[in-house]
């Protein structure tokens, strides 16, 4: 649920769509410091099933379901930390930044894209929603 209390979005927003939203084995809301919930959000892209956890590539027309919070800088070293991200153009993930519409606010996010050549014969998951693929 979203936190009412929150009238202006801080500069960093973080766009969440496997293991970090909330319930998940990284759950975002467990960190520190605190995140605090925009709401939910979908994002164009294709979520693929790479085991433990999701990856997600922009673009096309299938929507991924994910959640939008408010992070202090600190927690987004954490989260670069959590997704392995490096200065390799070879690492698993890559930091992009997305408009997303959030209750019809236009919300400029941080998202953790996966490298493309991860992927490769992977499944989708066709709803675009990863906690449906884990509570079947």
């Amino acid at each position: 649920m979203p936190d009412e209390s929150v009238p202006d979005l801080p500069l960093r927003c973080v766009f969440v769509y496997g293991t970090l939203r909330s319930g998940g084995s990284n759950d975002i809301t467990r960190l520190q410091p605190p995140p605090r919930c925009v709401g939910t959000a979908q994002v164009a892209g294709v979520l693929y099933h790479l085991g433990a956890y999701p990856g997600m590539v922009l673009g096309g027309n299938q929507w991924v379901q994910g959640e939008v919070y408010a992070i202090e800088p600190a927690l987004e070293a954490v989260l670069d930390a959590i997704e392995g991200l490096g200065e390799d153009a070879s690492d698993e993930y890559i930091r992009r930044e997305v408009s997303v519409q959030v209750q019809g606010r236009a919300v400029l996010c941080l998202l953790y894209e996966i490298n493309p050549r991860y992927v490769v014969s992977v499944p989708v998951i066709e709803r675009g929603d990863w906690f449906a693929v884990m509570n079947r």
